[in-house]
């Protein structure tokens, strides 16, 4: 579990590809504090466990399903990315509940420069946009940001000088990925209040949870 709140950026040493799966290596400073094998990073938003680790360097691998999620697939030598440790359970709670699985990838629409603030308006998937609501929640890249406003096909969100200056988003143009996730109590509330309809829905198919458990799911 993450809070949103990044702790430092990171850069991309290597993204090593096979036939489905890769080994990403990420270079930073910060979280090599108190970080051991097995434990989850944040890596532009989604979790990742560090496999091996070299000085101030750390490895992870990543799923074909992540790179069909995530924006992670893109990545190359020098990329910077957004690194968070997962929450301490005695720390401050500044930002809400992450998990790091992403739901879909975004793309920055546009850039707007407000005062001393800057719009990012997202465009998204319906996917998305279904859970997203005025002054809700959500995660770009890993950040814990608000959003202030919605079109039909888009979120927009307004970030300060210290959010820019200390993420990813400080390299962002218009054109970017975005790595996505929900606000996961809106989803949870959508599953629970439409169960019993998609239950009859995957009896009327053909499929049943049963089919699902067995196939892995």
């Amino acid at each position: 579990m993450f809070t949103g709140i990044i702790e430092e950026l990171g850069t991309v040493v290597s993204l090593k590809r096979g036939s489905q799966a890769a080994v990403l290596t990420i270079k930073g400073k910060k979280i090599f504090e108190d970080l051991k094998l097995g434990d989850s990073v944040a890596v532009n938003g989604v979790c990742l466990t560090a496999s091996h680790i070299s000085g101030n360097t750390f490895q992870a691998d990543v799923m074909n399903e992540t790179f069909h999620r995530s924006s992670l697939g893109s990545l190359s030598h020098g990329d910077v990315v957004n690194l968070e440790r997962a929450m301490a359970a005695n720390g401050r709670f500044g930002g809400h509940m992450v998990a790091g699985h992403v739901d879909a990838v975004g793309e920055i629409a546009s850039i707007k420069q407000d005062d001393n603030a800057v719009w990012f308006t997202i465009k998204a998937p319906d996917q998305i946009m279904k859970y997203c609501i005025e002054k809700g929640s959500i995660a770009l890249d890993g950040i814990s940001l608000t959003i202030a406003k919605l079109t039909v096909d888009t979120l927009s969100v307004s970030m300060i000088p210290h959010t820019i200056g200390n993420t990813n988003f400080g390299y962002k143009k218009a054109g970017d990925a975005v790595n996505l996730e929900n606000d996961m109590v809106g989803k949870y509330i959508d599953k629970l209040l439409h169960f019993e309809e998609n239950k009859k829905e995957e009896t009327s198919s053909g499929l049943t949870m049963e089919i699902l458990r067995n196939a892995g799911f």
